[in-house]
């Protein structure tokens, strides 16, 4: 079992930064490949970027890419998602989600149902 909590969230303006964190207890970080998604109000669950266990590869979704960069520090059993150049249309709830992957470092997932574990959310707010 692994437990993730979301944290960094808030209100920020348009144009600056935030850095969300995801801390994982339970089970040893290394192997899990991990990935953020995000869901604004009245919409569905958007998928926002995933890194795998190993930490080499990284893929965003459309709205992430130039912008935010996920990153995994294993040594704290943390993952981070680094968001700039934030726009009102990034208000949402960010959720870090994990599974584990024993075959292969070098693989991500992009789709809510590979993912085996969630946090719980955390509020990101951009004004204008």
């Amino acid at each position: 079992q692994v437990h993730l909590v979301e944290s960094g969230g808030g209100l920020v303006q348009a144009g600056g930064s935030v850095r969300l964190s995801c801390a994982a207890s339970g089970r040893t970080f290394r192997n899990l490949a991990m990935g953020w998604f995000r869901q604004a109000p009245g919409k569905e669950r958007e998928y926002v970027a995933a890194i795998s266990w190993s930490g080499v590869n990284t893929n965003y979704g459309d709205s992430a890419k130039a912008r935010f960069t996920i990153s995994k520090e294993n040594a704290e059993n943390t993952g981070y998602l680094q968001m700039n150049s934030l726009k009102p249309e990034d208000t949402a709830v960010y959720y870090c989600a994990a599974t584990p992957e024993y075959h292969n470092s070098r693989v991500f997932y992009t789709s809510e149902e590979d993912y085996e574990y969630w946090g719980q959310g955390t509020q990101v707010t951009v004004s204008s």
